[in-house]
């Protein structure tokens, strides 16, 4: 499942016209982790095979959480483990109410370490202790609280929800501002205030250049709402 995702996330980025990318499940859970049979396996593989799987994961956690286009997940049912990181490192993540989240390796002797990375970006050390440590399960409502969703959205509304908000950002945002301010948010965190004030009037300076920019300002000048690729 790890190749297949990396390959459709290239797919994505190879096509011009995708400007939105959902992440969603045709099953009952949107992804419960690891399954047994992979458990098994990593028992008798050597520290080189492992190294070399879990470098495999992190490419696909890397690719979503610096990819240039908006990522938005769609859960509805259970996200566990490496699947509740699957779920929460998109920019967007929009869960049906009976839908349950959880990092449980600790329960099973195991590490989340790859997920933590970005958890701890996305919802701070505190938090992400308490439920990194502890290895519960927990509802969509308390994911939301925490910070690791951005909604909870009844079962039989949810697809229409992630769709029409979809909808709103092709419409009305720049693809180009938006892969840019993804690229600011995963950057700046790592610079010093001085870097990232340099860093952030350089690329004020860039963005002015572009086309969308100089459409968006004369649009708006107009009085008009611009038409965005």
């Amino acid at each position: 499942m790890v190749a297949d995702l990396k390959s459709a996330f290239q797919l994505a980025s190879d096509t011009k016209e995708c400007k939105v990318v959902v992440v969603k499940s045709t099953g009952t859970a949107f992804c419960a982790g690891a399954d047994l049979d992979y458990l098994q396996q990593l028992q008798k593989n050597t520290f080189e095979e492992n190294l070399e799987d879990s470098s495999s994961l992190m490419e696909l956690f890397r690719t979503i959480y610096t990819f240039p286009k908006v990522v938005i997940t769609e859960v509805n049912g259970p996200a566990i483990a490496g699947g509740c990181g699957l779920a929460t490192v998109a920019d967007y993540c929009f869960a049906s109410s009976n839908s349950s989240f959880g990092y449980t390796e600790v329960r099973i002797g195991f590490v989340p370490a790859i997920v933590m990375v970005f958890l701890l970006r996305k919802i701070g050390e505190g938090r992400a202790k308490e439920i990194l440590l502890s290895g519960g399960v927990f509802d969509a409502v308390r994911a939301h609280k925490l910070g690791l969703i951005n909604e909870v959205i009844p079962e039989e509304e949810l697809t229409n929800h992630v769709n029409g908000f979809a909808q709103k950002l092709i419409h009305k945002n720049s693809k180009t501002s938006m892969a840019l301010v993804k690229k600011m948010i995963a950057e700046i965190p790592e610079l010093s205030l001085d870097e990232a004030l340099s860093y952030a009037a350089r690329k004020n300076a860039e963005m002015r250049e572009t086309d969308d920019c100089k459409q968006g300002i004369s649009s708006f000048l107009n009085k008009e709402k611009p038409t965005w690729d």
